[in-house]
């Protein structure tokens, strides 16, 4: 079984937005057992829309497609759809109602360009679309079979859980079981490194992803036998995982980073606050960027000046002069100072030097210092990160999660 991908959207092709629909839809075939072979992206143009898809329907059993479902005039996907296939376009009156319904109920009026969200090539099985006004629609080009979905994000990844997926079963021969191992704070050239003989020794396929700062690996087993093969991915990942070791594998999934410092924190009972400096609330922001963090987290102090160090988390003055604002010990002192003004059971705290100026030779660009406190010790790294000023400040974020990690796991360093 051989998927494609197709984008429709001069916004795409002029790099105005991101194409994340493919990638999501990519990693979600290959988890349903579907391998995705091509992958494109082409402006809302007729003649290139309806020669892309006619190509396409000769070389793939699977054609997914996001965009050009909505009511203005550079929005042609049906229409082309059904000269391709040489049937009239036929308005449905159910998903006519059911825009005008959606629209009364955030008090707009259906205007006449929105009328034509309704209209699908003849013959084509309409797909709802829960989450907005342009419904998508399924046909058969050639060998192929194609959907059709809008391309916003939400809108696309509900309408293909609910409708495209279930199709999609009968299609799948030979089972593809893919398990994602979540890791931090190895090299992905050392992370191979370490894994070198898993693929040949277990049968399987390691892919790698890099998300800054973050490497996932991912696990792939092919074979006839799902059982069979779930089995040979599972020991596999068993391997990378003992490889890797516990300080670098922090899961496995969808699971982030963050994520995983929640669980920890919410299993031990802890409730988290930060005082950051050179990362300016990056760490907090990290935190809390998906749903579930108030179960652990309480605040932050962004204590970017001296003075705030000093009247915020008591950092003392004596101490700025003697070791300035980024050492070690204005690192422990934030922290500890945290653990009090936000009344919380564990605190991190970072300092440092983020560029692209402000370095000197005794403390270049890129020197972090940052700590961890709790009520019964406080531990406290330096590292000199590389990159740009955005990759040092997401580095210091990851950084000090990474020492937390350690902390809640192992305790204070002896």
């Amino acid at each position: 079984m051989s998927a494609a991908i197709l984008a429709i959207g001069t916004e795409i092709t002029r790099g105005e937005i991101v194409n994340t629909n493919a990638s999501w839809l990519a990693d979600t075939l290959v988890g349903l057992g579907l391998e995705v072979t091509a992958m494109e992206a082409i402006p809302d143009d007729k003649a290139q829309i309806v020669a892309t898809l006619r190509r396409l329907s000769t070389e793939h059993q699977l054609i997914l497609c996001t965009g050009g479902l909505g009511p203005t005039t550079d929005d042609m996907t049906s229409e082309c759809v059904a000269t391709l296939l040489g049937v009239p376009l036929v308005r449905d009156a159910a998903s006519l109602e059911a825009i005008r319904e959606r629209m009364a109920r955030f008090g707009r009026t259906m205007a006449t360009s929105n009328e034509k969200q309704a209209d699908f090539p003849q013959g084509a099985q309409v797909l709802e679309n829960r989450k907005g006004t342009a419904p998508g629609f399924g046909v058969s080009i050639g060998k192929a079979r194609a959907f059709f979905m809008p391309g916003v994000p939400r809108e696309m990844k509900t309408m293909f859980t609910e409708s495209v997926s279930p199709e999609l079963s009968p299609l799948v021969t030979d089972a593809i079981v893919q398990i994602r191992v979540k890791t931090f704070g190895m090299p992905e050239s050392s992370v191979n490194d370490r894994l070198s003989g898993v693929e040949s020794e277990h049968d399987v396929a390691l892919a790698y992803r890099a998300h800054f700062p973050e490497i996932e690996v991912k696990v792939v087993a092919r074979g006839a036998d799902r059982t069979a093969t779930e089995k040979r991915a599972r020991a596999a990942a068993d391997a990378v995982i003992e490889r890797l070791g516990p300080d670098v594998v922090y899961g496995e999934g969808a699971i982030t980073f963050p994520e995983a410092i929640g669980e920890l924190l919410q299993a031990a009972g802890l409730r988290l606050g930060t005082a950051e400096s050179c990362t300016g609330g990056l760490v907090a922001e990290v935190i809390t960027e998906r749903g579930g963090a108030s179960a652990f987290f309480d605040g932050a102090i962004v204590s970017y000046a001296n003075h705030v160090k000093t009247s915020r988390l008591g950092v003392s003055k004596e101490l700025l002069a003697a070791h300035g604002a980024v050492s070690a010990e204005t690192a422990r002192a934030m922290a500890q100072g945290a653990l009090d003004a936000l009344g919380v059971d564990v605190a991190v705290a970072t300092t440092g030097i983020a560029g692209p100026t402000g370095g000197s030779s005794e403390k270049p660009v890129g020197l972090v210092h940052f700590a961890v406190a709790d009520h019964k010790g406080v531990s406290d790294r330096q590292m000199r990160f590389p990159g740009s000023r955005e990759q040092v400040r997401k580095l210091s974020a990851f950084a000090v999660l990474a020492l937390l990690r350690n902390v809640l796991r192992n305790g204070h360093d002896a």
